[in-house]
């Protein structure tokens, strides 16, 4: 392992390469005008880790997109480390606010990035992160210290819900044994504090619509007569909060996990700059559930977001229209307890009954996923603070994250394996957004660490 930093910097122009042409591929599992693209890129995947040494690398089909499974034994009494990713993408619009096409990568230097960071759709979200795991195995081969055995699972419909992963995990699970589940697919708090997530948000995702007359109407012959479904979806979806942002949906906190006043006050030890965080949103207040402060807000409490709502007339121009019908995406992220099943069950119920007569209300659940907490006296998280804490100089802060990965939940009922959560991006990197970036610093930072993580794990388990 001493010889990793020297590899890493020998090799340096050559894994931004590699990086930049696997973000070529617009790999957008969400549009099915993709799916060439998508199938592509799991074949990319699999050269690369063929090509880096993988013994065993194949293209394993699924009701949905493939996976791309890897496995590396090199002793069946050695611990094994499996090795999650994903090579989808979240779709890149609004594309007008690209500063550059999503899909022709690009390095710029940014203030946060001085080493400069690459500007595409994937870099961070998960392209970039689960390509260092490629390039950290890459160096363990060629340096022949690999510690253990090693498994790749990379899927392709992350970013809608991993619905095929579910039905593979499930019909998979002697393929899939391991001693831990390695993911890099969060953040840290910067680059000169490093963190490890420990909690995870749960995920219910659903798409409303409710529909009034049976055809659009002209607005002036009657307008006030008829219900305008626009009008009657924003007041459905304003009511779903009260005057303290509190969620009003009977029953929706009867789980929530609240914490400690001491739990509390370690999660308040991380680094925060209430002025640089609305600085770098370009925001003058904050906002949110009244009694719990930012880095509570976006973490261990649940919440409730319109992702998305339309309907009527939205072209250049006036046209009086009276929509027929109006459309709106609502993800409510859950804590730890809170099942997403019952939870999309409950926002279908009151939904549904809160819609005056003059209109019709649909619900259709989309997809979702369960909350998750990982301890932190585990093997698997004492060996990443390890490796954080040699490479960085300091040890890594545990967090909770307020994003979701529905799948490490799964991981631990049909594996029973914990998850390792070794994030390398930053909050600022603008995933799921435009211009997401992922700096260089981060990227190759994390191909040095990964392989540190593999020589402490297999220590601390003897």
């Amino acid at each position: 392992m001493d010889n990793i930093k020297n590899y890493v910097q020998q090799n340096k122009e050559r894994f931004i390469n590699e990086l930049i042409e696997l973000l070529k591929i617009p790999s957008v599992s969400a549009d099915s005008a993709y799916a060439h693209d998508v199938i592509a890129t799991a074949e990319a995947v699999k050269t690369s880790l063929e090509k880096v040494g993988c013994k065993h690398v194949e293209i394993c089909e699924t009701p949905g997109y493939p996976i791309v499974f890897g496995e590396h034994i090199i002793d069946k009494n050695l611990p094994t480390v499996l090795v999650y990713g994903h090579y989808d993408v979240q779709p890149p619009d609004p594309m007008e606010l690209w500063t550059s096409p999503p899909f022709e990568p690009v390095i710029k230097v940014t203030e946060i990035h001085p080493e400069g960071a690459i500007f595409a759709r994937g870099s961070c979200d998960d392209k970039g992160q689960m390509y260092m795991h490629v390039k950290a195995f890459e160096y363990m081969i060629q340096d022949n210290c690999l510690p253990c055995n090693v498994k790749f699972m990379i899927e392709g419909e992350e970013e809608v819900g991993s619905k095929s992963l579910s039905w593979f995990v499930e019909k998979n699970q002697e393929k899939l044994s391991c001693d831990v589940i390695l993911i890099s697919d969060t953040g840290m708090i910067s680059n000169q504090q490093p963190s490890i997530t420990t909690g995870l948000r749960g995920l219910s995702y659903v798409e409303v619509e409710v529909t009034g007359p049976n055809r659009d109407l002209h607005s002036g012959l009657y307008g006030g007569a008829v219900a305008n479904p626009i009008n009657v979806l924003t007041k459905m979806i304003a009511s779903l909060h009260d005057e303290n942002n509190h969620i009003t949906i009977p029953g929706f906190y009867d789980k929530v996990e609240e914490l400690t006043v001491a739990e509390r006050a370690e999660m308040a030890k991380a680094p925060f700059n209430l002025d640089k965080y609305k600085q770098a949103l370009d925001i003058a207040d904050i906002y949110g559930e009244t009694g719990y402060v930012t880095n509570e807000r976006n973490s261990i409490r649940p919440t409730l977001d319109v992702n998305g709502i339309w309907g009527g007339y939205t072209g250049e121009g006036a046209k009086t229209v009276i929509a027929s019908k109006a459309y709106a995406k609502i993800s409510m992220r859950l804590v730890p307890n809170q099942d997403w099943n019952e939870i999309t069950e409950m926002f279908t119920k009151h939904f549904e009954s809160i819609g005056p007569k003059s209109v019709k209300v649909k619900v259709t659940p989309h997809h979702g996923g369960q909350g998750y907490v990982t301890p932190i006296d585990s093997i698997g998280y004492k060996a990443a603070n390890k490796a954080y804490t040699e490479t960085f100089g300091v040890p890594a802060i545990p967090v909770r994250s307020g994003g979701s990965i529905p799948i490490v939940a799964l991981f631990e009922k049909e594996l029973k394996s914990k998850t390792i959560l070794m994030g390398f991006g930053l909050d600022s990197d603008a995933i799921h957004s435009p211009n997401e970036h992922f700096g260089i610093f981060n990227y190759l930072k994390g191909i040095e660490t990964i392989p540190l993580f593999y020589k402490y794990f297999v220590e601390l388990s003897k």
